[in-house]
C-alpha cells in the first residue's frame, strides 16, 4: 500500500478476502496456488457465472485443437445446455471463442489473459533472449518453467525444428515428479505442499489430470521423487532421464531471484537419446546451461524496476454498456470477471482492490467478488498481508497452451472467411517467399460464385505481378520510399497477371509495424471497375487486416507466430 493510504482504506482492502477482518492479524498466504474449484466449496460471495465460464475455458483448453461441440461441453462441464449456450455466446462476444455451427473453438484474443500473467511475471521478457541464445548455441530445445503447486508450467520455449520435436507448449502443466525442473521447485516445498503432492499421487496414479503428458504406465514409489529432490538440493541441478516418455531427456538448473535467493524459474535443455545420453547432458551441456543461468541471474539483478504503465485500453467495454446493448444472452458478470485478470501486467502487479476497480472501471463490490472468485479458482493469490493480489501461473490454463501454437494462417482464416462472405469474392493471405521474388499463398476463403478466382494454398506467384506481392515489396527497406503503393497503403492490379483478373491488397503488420503478410480480394474484372474496387472493397479489406493484426498482436506478445 502507498505510504499515505489511510487505515480505513487498508481495512477496506483487507475485507476483499474472506477470512480476513479489519483490525485482525492478516492470515498467511497459501504456500503456492489456492485450491482449484473441484477441491473446495466455493465461497458464498463467489460469482457462479464466472466459475462456469472458467470451467468452459478449461475444458476447451484440454480438448484436441481447442475445439468442442456444444453438446460435448455440456457433458464435460456438467452444466445445463442453456447455460453452456449463454456462456459460449458471451465468450464469443468477447472474441475469446469462435462459434462455428455447433462447435466452439478457442480464439487468439483469449491469450490476453495469459499475457497479463506473463507480463506481470516479467521473466519471459527479461530471460527469453538468453534461452533463445542457449538453444542456438547447443542446437537443442531450451525451456523456462515456473512452479504451479505440485506441477510445473512452461513460460517460454526455444525449439529446434526437427522431425522429432521435443517441446511442450507454453502454459502446459506437467507433474513435478516426471520432469527435470520438478525436484528443484520441490526443494522449497512446505509440509503442506508435500502432503498435497502425496494426496494427488494417490488419487491420480496415472496422471490423468495432466493432458500434456502420456498417462503413467508404471507407478514409481513416492520415495523416488523425494530422493531426486534431496539430490537436486545437494547438486544444484536435476535430470530427467526418460521420465515423461521413452527417449526424452532433459537437464535443469534453477534461476534464482537475486532479492530472495528463491527459485524464480528453472531453465532446461531438452534432448533425445538419439542425440545425447543422460551422461552427456551432465558432462557436456550442464556447464553451458549453468553459464547461461548465471547470465540470467545477472539480468534479473540489473533489471530496472518496471515502469507502472496504463492498463490495456478498453477494459471497461463490458461495464459501460447497458443490458439492452449487450443483449439478453450476454452474461455481464462473466465478462466483467474475466476483465479483472487483464488489469494486471508489467508494473501493475500486485494490485489492490482499489487499483483493480480503477483499472477496469468496475464498482468496488463487483471487483471484490471477482477477486474472491479468482482466488477460489486458483487464478489469483493474495500477498502475505492480504491487501493486494497477484496472478498465478494457473491463468495459463485458460486457453494458452493450444493457442500458443497458433500460426498466422490459422489466425487469419476466420477473418478471411468472414470477408469473403461479406463481399462475395475470394479472399487470400500471402507472405513473401525467402527469395523475395515470389509470394506464397498461406490461407484463402473462396466464394460460391460460378466464376471466381481460385489459387490453392501453397501456390507461388511472381511478387511484382500481384497485388499481394506489391504491398509486401513496398514495405521492404530497399523499396523506393516514394512508391505509390507505400504511400497509398494498398495495391490494385488490373488484369496484369491474367486477363480478366482484378485484385486489391493491403498489408498485415505485426507488433513492430512490419508488413509480414498481405490480404487481398480477387475477382473477375466484369464485376467491378477498378474505381469501384477501391470504393467498395478497400474499407472491408482494411477492416479485415485490422482484425488479423489485433489477434496477431495478442498471439505474438510472448512468442514468435509462424507465418506459414
Amino acid at each position: 500500500m502507498p505510504a499515505n493510504t489511510t487505515n480505513d482504506a487498508a481495512r477496506d482492502e483487507a475485507a476483499a478476502v474472506p477470512g480476513t477482518q479489519a483490525g485482525n492479524t492478516p492470515q498467511p498466504a497459501a504456500p503456492t496456488t489456492p485450491p482449484a474449484p473441484a477441491e473446495a466449496t466455493a465461497p458464498a460471495e463467489a460469482v457462479a457465472p464466472l466459475l462456469r465460464g472458467i470451467a468452459v475455458l478449461r475444458r476447451l483448453t484440454e480438448a484436441d485443437g481447442g475445439t468442442l461441440s456444444l453438446s460435448a461441453l455440456e457433458k464435460a462441464t456438467g452444466l445445463a445446455r442453456s447455460t453452456v449456450d449463454r456462456v459460449t455466446a458471451t465468450l464469443a462476444r468477447m472474441d475469446y471463442v469462435r462459434l462455428d455451427g455447433r462447435d466452439v473453438t478457442l480464439a487468439p484474443r483469449l491469450m490476453e489473459l495469459g499475457n497479463a500473467y506473463l507480463a506481470a511475471l516479467r521473466l519471459p521478457a527479461l530471460l527469453s533472449a538468453r534461452a533463445d541464445a542457449l538453444a542456438d548455441e547447443l542446437d537443442e530445445s531450451v525451456s523456462l518453467a515456473v512452479g504451479d503447486r505440485d506441477g510445473i508450467r512452461f513460460i517460454h520455449q526455444a525449439t529446434r525444428r526437427r522431425a522429432m520435436s521435443l517441446s511442450f507448449r507454453i502454459g502446459d502443466l506437467l507433474p513435478a515428479e516426471r520432469t527435470a525442473p520438478g525436484p528443484l521447485f520441490a526443494t522449497e516445498w512446505t509440509e503442506t505442499d508435500w502432503q498435497r503432492w502425496h494426496d494427488r499421487r494417490a488419487s491420480d496414479p496415472q496422471d490423468r489430470a495432466f493432458p500434456a503428458v502420456p498417462p503413467r504406465e508404471h507407478a514409481a514409489p513416492d520415495t523416488d521423487f523425494e530422493l531426486r529432490t534431496a539430490r537436486a538440493a545437494a547438486d544444484g541441478w536435476a535430470l530427467d532421464d526418460q521420465l515423461i516418455e521413452p527417449g526424452l531427456i532433459a537437464i535443469s538448473a534453477p534461476v534464482r531471484d537475486p532479492r530472495t535467493g528463491r527459485v524464480a524459474c528453472v531453465a532446461s535443455v531438452v534432448s533425445h537419446t538419439s542425440r545425447h545420453t543422460a551422461e552427456d547432458l551432465c558432462t557436456t551441456l550442464l556447464p553451458r546451461l549453468r553459464s547461461a543461468v548465471r547470465s540470467m541471474e545477472d539480468d534479473l539483478r540489473t533489471a530496472p524496476p518496471p515502469e507502472p504503465g496504463a492498463p490495456p485500453a478498453g477494459l471497461a467495454t463490458w461495464t459501460g454498456a447497458s443490458k439492452q446493448e449487450l443483449g439478453r444472452e450476454f452474461i455481464e458478470s462473466l465478462a466483467r470477471g474475466l476483465t479483472v485478470l487483464t488489469a494486471f501486467g508489467e508494473g501493475r502487479s500486485p494490485l489492490t482492490l482499489t487499483e483493480v476497480a480503477k483499472a477496469t472501471g468496475l464498482a468496488r463490490a463487483t471487483a471484490r467478488r471477482a477477486l474472491i472468485t479468482h482466488e477460489h479458482a486458483g487464478l489469483v493469490t493474495p500477498t502475505p498481508d492480504r491487501h493486494a493480489f497477484t496472478l498465478t501461473p494457473r491463468v495459463l490454463s485458460l486457453g494458452f497452451p493450444p493457442l500458443s501454437r497458433t500460426s498466422l494462417p490459422q489466425i487469419a482464416q476466420p477473418h478471411l472467411t468472414a470477408l469473403a462472405d461479406r463481399v462475395h469474392e475470394s479472399a487470400s493471405l500471402a507472405v513473401l517467399a525467402d527469395s523475395g521474388e515470389e509470394i506464397q499463398y498461406t490461407a484463402r476463403a473462396a466464394t460460391s460464385r460460378v466464376m471466381s478466382a481460385h489459387v490453392a494454398v501453397g501456390t507461388r506467384l511472381p511478387a511484382h505481378a500481384t497485388s499481394l506481392g506489391r504491398v509486401l515489396l513496398a514495405d521492404l527497406p530497399t523499396a523506393d520510399s516514394r512508391s505509390e503503393v507505400r504511400t497509398q497503403g494498398y495495391a490494385l492490379v488490373d488484369q496484369e497477371l491474367e486477363a480478366g483478373l482484378r485484385s486489391l491488397a493491403v498489408p498485415v503488420r505485426d507488433r513492430t509495424g512490419r508488413a509480414v503478410a498481405a490480404v487481398n480480394v480477387a475477382m473477375h474484372a466484369a464485376r467491378r471497375t477498378a474505381a469501384a474496387c477501391v470504393t467498395d472493397l478497400l474499407p472491408e479489406l482494411k477492416e479485415t487486416a485490422g482484425r488479423i493484426e489485433a489477434d496477431l498482436r495478442v498471439a505474438g506478445r510472448f512468442r514468435s507466430v509462424p507465418l506459414t
